[in-house]
């Protein structure tokens, strides 16, 4: 494996970051969503991702479960498998990113390791942390896919904030609780910090 490794060489497009950035009139970014199941992460990037794209904002939502459909269907939920999995989601992410795209990743990444490991592939300034910080006691009495009945009746192993850990952000840069703020606010309060990081930052 190594001996293949040493003969890749990245490629160099024709199209560089400045220049998408011109033409978009926005430099990409990664806003990682991360928090329980049922916090509300999926629900937020996708109503953040409407409403950028009305804005004239090149942006994607990426959700956990969809991407365990395809690219990650091979990964269990040891915390192996969770390493794995949100280390090929950062390689995605910072490849929308590269792309000039404003990539809204919800995902329950629960160590903190992971997702330092994640911002650290980043170029500086282009990855947002925000933790949707909705309590546990909250995210079970939604229970939207009835996992944590299932859990908690032993159904479901390695499950976040019942059999496996959750760590918080110990320093994110936005905290969202939906117990506090609808979503629709919340969408609109992420929308602003985006917005406002892009131009700092164009």
């Amino acid at each position: 494996m190594s001996m293949a490794i040493k003969h890749i060489v990245w490629h160099e497009g024709e199209v560089s970051a400045k220049l998408r950035k011109k033409h978009y009139g926005h430099p990409g970014l990664t806003v990682w969503l991360t928090g329980l199941s049922g916090s509300g992460k999926s629900t937020i990037a996708m109503r953040t991702e409407r409403l950028l794209i009305e804005q004239g904002v090149k942006s994607y939502a990426l959700d956990g479960d969809n991407l365990r459909h395809g690219l990650n269907s091979d990964l269990d939920f040891t915390a192996t498998g969770r390493q794995e999995n949100i280390r090929r989601i950062g390689e995605v992410c910072r490849l929308f990113c590269d792309a000039g795209i404003v990539v809204l990743a919800a995902f329950i990444s629960p160590y903190e390791k992971d997702r330092q490991t994640v911002r650290n592939i980043h170029p500086e300034k282009s990855f947002i942390e925000v933790h949707v910080a909705t309590p546990l006691a909250v995210c079970e009495s939604r229970d939207p896919k009835g996992l944590y009945k299932k859990a908690r009746a032993g159904e479901l192993k390695n499950f976040t904030g019942i059999s496996a850990p959750y760590e918080e952000p110990s320093h994110p840069d936005l905290v969202l609780d939906t117990t506090k703020t609808d979503i629709d606010d919340c969408a609109k309060k992420l929308v602003s910090f985006i917005t406002s990081h892009l131009s700092q930052n164009n």
